[in-house]
């Protein structure tokens, strides 16, 4: 895109470049000298010298900066190397409106702290506003990637001095002029760098299939737009638990078959030597369908319990959430928590209904077990046995999860922050393996309370119970029994499960004026196509010359006059 604006520039110069010059807005604001050194230099003496493509590119490149050393100049009529604070006002808005954001331009007179602005001072300025990139990617490099972290002037200053030629006074009037916007007191976020950046042509690359605004601003939102942002994101939630959970049931089936086998009883009860020993017996003796048996009910509760996890976990994670998006670990950590607590509700009958019907196949029966025939069998309370076993399992999992989760998406976003679906299925998995591994003792026992026992077989009184019972009779690698088959289940059923809670969320996109998920969106540098004119009058080739001349403007910062 910048290419094709030399191009267009090239050619619209080609004739007379003086003739086009002064017929800008700035020319007429403050006038070029053209008898300088700098143009003598590109053109001669006499100023006759044709210059090539290339060459003018690098020339237009260095205009904007030697007219603004003229202007400096101009106004430092004394030759003492200041202007005035009011001086650099006006030559910015008149000369460098191009890099000047609308907070940037109300604070401009404060950030010259002062009633004079030297020469360096003014450079710096310029040099920093037509840098910002590279400063995001300074900050970028200083967090380890993290757009929500805190960066101090030494640590920026560090990274800058490692990556690029930033000077110490760039570094001073970016910290000044972030704190006079957003009162930062000497820390920087990349949302600061966003408020400094200028304006470019972009467009979302994330496609919606609905686009809907809930408030017109985040300052409109009440506790009724919250209730409905927490439903939104329960619907989500229940389906994106509903296809993450059929993805992994014939794993979750193999580990609560492997957890449920007893070791040390009495002879002849080992039954599966493995999980792939256990898969390939399921398959044999109960067919492919056996692999889902007990899904109808894991659907129909898993649902709810994933949705109400996902929402409670976000719900919590805003209300630590700052202006700039920053969390606190500890934040993380109990919004994990919560999440996890607040599922048991749902999770503690679904499992042990799942648990009776996934077990139910390993032994040959007459009577046929059902859904409805175990929860007759346990009764409302009955539903609820080993529920203290899993809070001890899911609020530790989601307390590991949702941070490691968070984390491991900041660090595989690319430079523009956005995570792609990929990278949001590895974040997922990965964070479900130390989380499923560290809690499979939990796992264990819960699983162990959930079961009905047969005969002969040890039965368990309560958690603290189960615990010591497992480990004299089995030793304490019971405890970690069907381990590899739960990291197998867990890591990419949440994989699945959160990049389609994510997606959907891009997808149906819905603007509650509260926190988007983060990477979520991305803006690349648009096409001439993209950008081109709305304006019902303006068709044809006039359609997309509108945007083109905005472009040269935008990037050039030579606005040509406008008429009515």
């Amino acid at each position: 895109m910048t290419e094709k604006f030399f191009n267009i520039k090239f050619l619209l110069f080609t004739e007379e470049f003086v003739g086009v010059i002064k017929k800008t807005i700035l020319h007429l604001k403050v006038p070029f000298d053209f008898n300088s050194d700098f143009v003598k230099m590109y053109f001669g003496k006499e100023r006759n010298r044709a210059i090539s493509y290339t060459e003018f590119s690098q020339f237009l490149h260095d205009f904007h900066e030697e007219h603004a050393v003229q202007a400096f100049k101009k106004f430092d009529k004394e030759g003492s190397g200041f202007i005035t604070a009011m001086d650099f006002n006006e030559i910015m808005i008149n000369i460098k409106q191009h890099l000047l954001t609308e907070p940037v331009k109300n604070n401009l007179v404060a950030a010259a702290g002062g009633h004079k602005v030297s020469f360096p001072f003014f450079m710096a300025f310029n040099s920093l506003l037509g840098n910002m990139e590279l400063v995001k990617r300074i900050y970028l490099n200083a967090s380890q990637g993290s757009r929500a972290q805190e960066v101090t002037k030494e640590e920026f200053l560090h990274s800058s001095q490692m990556m690029s030629q930033i000077t110490p006074l760039e570094v001073e009037i970016l910290f000044n002029l972030t704190n006079l916007i957003s009162q930062s007191a000497g820390k920087i976020v990349y949302s600061d760098l966003e408020t400094l950046t200028p304006e470019q042509y972009m467009k979302v690359i994330t496609r919606k299939l609905t686009d809907f605004k809930a408030v017109a601003s985040p300052d409109q939102r009440s506790a009724w737009i919250s209730v409905l942002e927490s439903a939104y994101r329960f619907v989500l939630g229940s389906v994106a638990g509903a296809v993450g959970a059929t993805a992994v049931y014939p794993i979750d089936l193999v580990k609560t078959r492997l957890q449920n086998q007893r070791t040390g009883s009495y002879i002849g009860e080992l039954m599966y030597r493995n999980s792939f020993d256990c898969f390939k017996k399921v398959v044999r003796h109960e067919g492919v369908t056996g692999l889902y048996r007990g899904l109808v009910p894991q659907l129909i509760g898993v649902a709810p319990e994933k949705a109400i996890k996902l929402t409670m976990n976000d719900f919590v994670r805003d209300k630590f959430t700052d202006k700039k998006g920053g969390i606190p670990f500890y934040g993380e950590v109990l919004a994990g928590a919560c999440a996890g607590g607040s599922q048991v509700i749902f999770t503690n009958p679904l499992e042990i209904v799942k648990i009776r019907l996934q077990v139910a196949g390993e032994i040959a029966s007459a009577t046929k077990i059902s859904a409805v025939s175990v929860i007759k069998d346990l009764g409302f309370l009955g539903l609820y046995k080993g529920s203290r076993a899993c809070f001890l399992r899911d609020i530790p999992f989601s307390a590991i999860y949702f941070p490691v989760y968070a984390h491991c998406k900041t660090l595989l976003a690319d430079e523009n922050g956005y995570n792609s679906p990929w990278t949001l299925l590895l974040a997922g998995a990965i964070g479900g393996i130390p989380a499923a591994s560290l809690t499979t003792p939990a796992d264990v026992i819960k699983t162990r309370l959930q079961v009905a026992a047969r005969a002969g077989q040890t039965t368990y009184n309560g958690v603290f119970d189960a615990a010591v019972k497992i480990w004299k009779e089995e030793g304490g690698t019971s405890f970690w029994k069907g381990a590899p088959a739960r990291v197998l289940r867990s890591s990419p059923q949440f994989g699945v499960t959160l990049v389609t809670y994510e997606i959907l969320q891009r997808l149906f996109y819905v603007d509650f004026g509260g926190i988007r998920p983060s990477g979520s969106e991305a803006q690349l540098p648009a096409s001439v196509a993209d950008q081109q004119s709305t304006n019902p009058d303006h068709i044809g080739g006039f359609k997309v010359a509108v945007p083109i001349i905005r472009g040269i403007e935008t990037k050039f910062g030579l606005f040509l006059p406008k008429f009515a």
